[in-house]
Order: C-alpha cells, then sequence, then structure tokens
C-alpha cells in the first residue's frame, strides 16, 4: 500500500515536471524571431499609436558614466558634451610637512575597454570600448580643465523642507561663466612648441608603460590600462592645496566650498574631426607629488617625497560629491521639425529616438484597449503579446545605432510588469536584431502587460515610452527642467545615451514595416 502510493506521487512528479518544462519551451520559442510559427495559436494584431516627443532639458547630474567629446552624427546634427565634478581629499587635515615644494600634478581618468591581448612579453594591446565618431589619433578635440567657481549643492531648503538639487543638461553657459582663471592643463608641446598639447587630445588606447629605478638601480616596469593622463599647472595647486590654510583642508564640507570642482570642456580642434566617449569619471584623481620637510627628516636641509590624492567624485568620502554633464546640441533641420511637430493624434509614420537631451517616442495601444470587454467574455488566453519596432535602414545609412531600446510605462515613469516577470524580456525586450551586420528590429515583449489588462478591469491603458537605452539595468528616471502635458521625466539609460535610431511608427503609410500590436491568442472552441 505505502509503495503504492509512493510511486504514484513520484509519477505525478514527474508529469508535473514535464509539463511544466514543456510550456517553459512553448513560451520561450520564437522569442527572437519574427513571423515565427506559433503551433496553432491565433494571432490577432492591433494597430498602435506612436508619436515623436521631443526630450527637453533635462536633468544630468550625479549619472553612472559621462560623455566627453563631440559626437558629429550624420542623422541628428552635433552634440557637444561638457563636464563638471566636485572633488573631494582622500584624506582631510594632512600633514603636508614645512616647506612644500610641488614636484609635479597628474591628473588621471580611466577608460572604458572591451577588449584586451596580451602577448608572451606581457604587452598588452587594447581597444577601447563606449566611442563615438571614429577611434585614433585622427580625431582630435581641444581639451580645456579649470578650476569652477560654481557652487554645487546636494540639496537646497524650499518652505522648510530639504529638497535634492538637479543640474540639467543645458546649464553649460552658468559653468562657463564661473570658471577660474586659465586653463590647468597647459603643458606645453615641446620647448620649441609653446602651443598647448592638449589642443589636440585624443582618447588613446595605448598601454601605459611606465620605467622607474631605485637606489639600487634596480628597474621597475608598470603597466597601467588606457586613460585620460593630463598634466596640471604645479603653481595653482601648490597655492591651492600646499600653501592652504589648514583649515580649508579639514573637513568635505569646507573644502568643497574652498576648491569648487572642475569644469572641462571641448572644442573643436582645428579643421580634425572629433568625437565623443563615456568616461569613467568617477575613478579619477589628482594625484600630487611633492617634497617637504617632516618630523622623519633629521637634517635640516633633507626633505621627503610625499603626494596627495584629491579625487573626483569617488575620492569624496561621503560619496555625495555632485556632477553634472551639459550637452548642448545642434540639431539637423528635419530631426529638429520631426520631433517638435509629433501627431499626437493621427501618430507619425517614422519615430526617431534619440539619447541625451533628445526625443522619445509615445506609444498608445487604444485600439486594444477598445475591445478589452469583447476579449473578456469570449474568454481569450493570452500566450504571447509583442511589440516589434522596424529599423528604418534607409535612414538610418551608416549611422551608428543603439544595441538597445527601453520601453517603460511613461504614464508612471516605471517599468512594465513584464521588466521584473519574465527574464527573456530582460530590460524591456529591447535588444537590436542585426540583418547583414545592419539593425532590423527591436522585438519587445510585453506580455504580462496585456494580461493584466484584460484581468483587471480597474487596470489603466497608460501611455508606453520608447526610448533609446545605453544599460539594460538603469531604470531610475530624470526630470525634465520643465514639464509638458506629455512628460515630466525620461529613463536616465537614455539621457546617458548619445545614440539614435529611427523607427517606423503606427500608420499605415509605413507599409508591411508599421508598427502593431501582436497577440498569440489561444481560443476556446
Amino acid at each position: 500500500m505505502y509503495n503504492t502510493s509512493f510511486i504514484k506521487k513520484i509519477l505525478l512528479a514527474l508529469i508535473v515536471v514535464f509539463l511544466y518544462s514543456c510550456d517553459k519551451d512553448f513560451n520561450a520559442i520564437g522569442d527572437g524571431l519574427v513571423g515565427d510559427d506559433h503551433f496553432g495559436l491565433e494571432l490577432e494584431e492591433y494597430n498602435v499609436l506612436a508619436f515623436n516627443q521631443e526630450v527637453t532639458p533635462i536633468q544630468s547630474n550625479n549619472m553612472a558614466v559621462n560623455a566627453l567629446g563631440i559626437f558629429d552624427n550624420p542623422l541628428f546634427g552635433t552634440t557637444t558634451a561638457n563636464f563638471v565634478t566636485q572633488v573631494g581629499l582622500e584624506s582631510y587635515a594632512p600633514t603636508i610637512g614645512e616647506s612644500p615644494v610641488i614636484e609635479s600634478v597628474q591628473l588621471t581618468i580611466p577608460y572604458f575597454v572591451k577588449n584586451k591581448v596580451t602577448d608572451d612579453k606581457g604587452d598588452s594591446t587594447y581597444e577601447l570600448d563606449s566611442i563615438y565618431g571614429g577611434q585614433g589619433s585622427n580625431y582630435k578635440l581641444k581639451l580645456s580643465v579649470y578650476a569652477s567657481g560654481y557652487q554645487m549643492r546636494n540639496s537646497y531648503f524650499s518652505g522648510g523642507t530639504q529638497l535634492p538639487q538637479f543640474y540639467y543638461t543645458d546649464q553649460n553657459t552658468d559653468f562657463f561663466n564661473n570658471k577660474l582663471g586659465n586653463r590647468l592643463n597647459d603643458e606645453k608641446v615641446s620647448e620649441t612648441d609653446q602651443s598647448f598639447k592638449d589642443d589636440q587630445f585624443f582618447f588613446d588606447s595605448k598601454e601605459i608603460v611606465t620605467k622607474t629605478v631605485d637606489a639600487d638601480n634596480k628597474e621597475t616596469i608598470t603597466r597601467t590600462a588606457p586613460q585620460m593622463v593630463l598634466n596640471l599647472n604645479k603653481q595653482f595647486f601648490q597655492d591651492k592645496i600646499l600653501n592652504a590654510s589648514v583649515s580649508k583642508l579639514s573637513s568635505e564640507d569646507v573644502f568643497q566650498d574652498y576648491f569648487r570642482g572642475l569644469y572641462f570642456m571641448v572644442e573643436k580642434s582645428g579643421s580634425s574631426p572629433s568625437n565623443m566617449a563615456l568616461i569613467n569619471f568617477s575613478g579619477g584623481k589628482i594625484t600630487i607629488k611633492y617634497k617637504a620637510k617632516t618630523a622623519s627628516t633629521t637634517d635640516g636641509d633633507a626633505t621627503e617625497d610625499k603626494q596627495i590624492i584629491v579625487g573626483l567624485k569617488s575620492g569624496v568620502p561621503s560619496g555625495v560629491a555632485s556632477t553634472a554633464s551639459f550637452l548642448q546640441d545642434v540639431r539637423n533641420p528635419d530631426y529638429e521639425n520631426v520631433i517638435k511637430n509629433g501627431s499626437e493624434n493621427e501618430g507619425d509614420e517614422r519615430l526617431y529616438l534619440k539619447g541625451g537631451q533628445g526625443s522619445l517616442a509615445v506609444i498608445r495601444l487604444n485600439d486594444f484597449a477598445s475591445q478589452l470587454e469583447t476579449i473578456r467574455k469570449t474568454n481569450w488566453k493570452v500566450n504571447e503579446a509583442n511589440l516589434v519596432f522596424y529599423v528604418d535602414t534607409d535612414k538610418m545609412g551608416t549611422t551608428k545605432e543603439p544595441k538597445r531600446v527601453y520601453l517603460y510605462d511613461l504614464t508612471n515613469n516605471t517599468v512594465l510588469l513584464d521588466y521584473s516577470s519574465d527574464d527573456t524580456a530582460a530590460y524591456g525586450g529591447g535588444l537590436i536584431t542585426v540583418d547583414s551586420k545592419k539593425g532590423k528590429y527591436f522585438k519587445i515583449r510585453i506580455t504580462s502587460h496585456i494580461r493584466n489588462l484584460i484581468k483587471d478591469s480597474t487596470a489603466k491603458n497608460v501611455d508606453l515610452g520608447l526610448v533609446v537605452a545605453l544599460s539594460g539595468g538603469v531604470i531610475n528616471s530624470n526630470a525634465l527642467k520643465e514639464k509638458n502635458t506629455i512628460i515630466s521625466q525620461a529613463p536616465r539609460t537614455s539621457v546617458m545615451s548619445p545614440l539614435g535610431t529611427v523607427l517606423y511608427g503606427g500608420k499605415t503609410s509605413a507599409g508591411d514595416k508599421r508598427l502593431k500590436l501582436e497577440v498569440y491568442y489561444t481560443k476556446p472552441n
């Protein structure tokens, strides 16, 4: 009796596992394909209203990565990206020593790297990641770094309430007008050529190899991944840091009022083509090397080698240093006209998505929503629901395209249900599908969202937003400087991306590539 019951339980468990596995496989089939066989399921297609929406000046402070440079996009226009950051001492109230004399001041900021190959001698060849507009010494910029005179805050009080302080993409003039003195990176090309070295700056992918020899004539080789390396004005840091009163270096809040940060500004370098990079500013630092008399030096004239580290962002102990990206756009007239005149009533034939202070698409599932009562009464079961956005490859041409788009609940500025419930549609599902090395379409599964609209009669048919995405894992939103009736925020992942794409909208004039909502049902007999 016991054995029979046990065997029945085992068989039942195996059947359940088998059916569950089949269901998992069934739901995953066709996840990356358009028009695949859904094994007899019945497809219903619904019209979609989609139109363009301009993203006006938007919050750009304290983002995970920041752009620097000039990106000439043949389809959308030219974007110039400047940057500002507060700085902080690695250790406050440092013991500087007597009669300090500065030796060198070097600013280093790591680049993002996507490939590294090391040979049998230990030499490495790197390929930089997140470079837009071309790589190498042919793509130059005039790079200037200034001490900032603009006091950045993390919060402010209004009516007795403490609120976060925002900085926006259009505030470059505020910081440019408050920069202090001359550029700090004033190194000359050579003794005979007194022009500034960083007037011809480029993002160099070479490994940095440093050789040092100690007192015993022993050589040490240090290898560092590619990074920005700028020599800064020694007299400025002699006065600002080494000769500063003790109180100015005593604490973070005092120091940030005293040394208000660094402002990075880029310009065209003559007739040279330029480019843009996303940079790991949070890993940047200023290394001040100097000599000074200390308590450990017994000889009256002897000095000791010392150094002080000033960190960008991550160098601030509390981690609350403010940063901001400033994006100045010169838009192509056609793009400007499209995003400023989106047709909310009729929809647009093409959808222009661009990151930064760019544009997004508003998606409305009104046709599907109008049939919800019929769907509920007929008891149709949703197996899968997708939105497929085809790329206008003719308009895109050779323009660098984003690898991902992100679909979200625009009405509430939050993720859709599918974001957390369906791993196969990770982060909005919008990875690009490539055909012949060119982007063909973005397919986004919204099965959970559609099921919820059917199941819950109180659920609102919210507006959906579609943006280019730098990262699928960044889901926070940034506030617009001035809200409008359609959007008040936009996803941060889009603000961080300099890229754009053109997709077909939902109008019938878009032909067989027009945007539709595809829902696969199981219908009762």
